[in-house]
């Protein structure tokens, strides 16, 4: 069996630390009779980035299409999913930070909750550090974190925070949709997860709660939400449902 790893080793170009060359662990989770999609990011090996346009200005507006201007740059695409909330004119409506720079302000607006689900309070950040230490902040507690983050995007609403479920979810709504989240299960684990099915947030919220043991985390987006990896494709809301994508998450391997 030597021969096979060796060969592989060097596919990755990183014999001192092949680590480098898996992708983030993916598994499949049924919690509460709904199938998820989950995607653990290991800060400590993998390099998580967020991108929204590409070399030449535009919006990526797609897992695809990041594929590709990966491949242009000769990097593959281990994973990818959608980032937080955005415009019709394909801007990010929160904050949007990349390698530390910040491409859109903090949004503080405090709209009705029957304007949308980022104006349900409380709203909230994911970020990554120049540390790479990962947390997630209800947005009137961004302030103390936004001199060293190296990412950030912001939406909402929080499904948790400090360990509790958004007081603002109903246990017996029943509005269900395709739901995607992330949350920081320590500084350096983060977890990601699409649902494969309609679900409710307060379901949703105690995923993220009693499956993956956090005590903040933050809802991404609905119905369009999906989850790539290079072993499995595309997981989450099926193909009829997409629209077009601001923010990416990602994860490359520098082939």
């Amino acid at each position: 069996m030597r021969r096979p790893i060796i060969r592989l080793l060097a596919a990755c170009g990183l014999l001192a630390a092949a680590a480098a060359c898996a992708e983030p662990a993916s598994r499949h989770l049924r919690f509460d009779g709904v199938d998820y999609a989950v995607v653990d990011v290991d800060l400590a090996r993998d390099r998580l980035e967020l991108h929204w346009k590409d070399e030449a200005g535009q919006a990526l507006a797609s897992i695809d299409n990041l594929r590709r201007w990966g491949e242009r740059q000769g990097r593959r695409l281990l994973f990818a999913t959608n980032a937080g909330i955005y415009d019709r004119a394909l801007r990010p409506l929160g904050l949007h930070v990349e390698e530390g720079a910040i491409l859109r302000p903090l949004n503080t607006a405090r709209g009705n909750a029957g304007a949308g689900n980022f104006s349900i309070q409380p709203n909230g950040v994911f970020y990554v550090d120049a540390h790479d230490r990962a947390g997630v902040v209800a947005t009137a507690a961004w302030k103390a974190h936004a001199a060293t983050a190296r990412l950030a995007t912001q939406s909402g609403p929080m499904l948790l925070v400090d360990g509790a479920i958004n007081p603002s979810f109903d246990e017996a709504s029943d509005s269900l949709k395709w739901r995607s989240g992330v949350c920081a299960a320590t500084p350096q684990h983060v977890v990601f997860a699409v649902s494969e099915g309609p679900v409710s947030f307060h379901t949703f919220a105690r995923l993220f709660r009693d499956a993956f043991g956090c005590r903040d985390a933050l809802y991404l987006d609905g119905t369009l939400s999906r989850i790539y990896t290079q072993a499995e494709g595309y997981r989450g809301a099926p193909a009829m449902v997409q629209k077009p994508y601001v923010g990416l998450f990602a994860v490359f391997a520098d082939d």
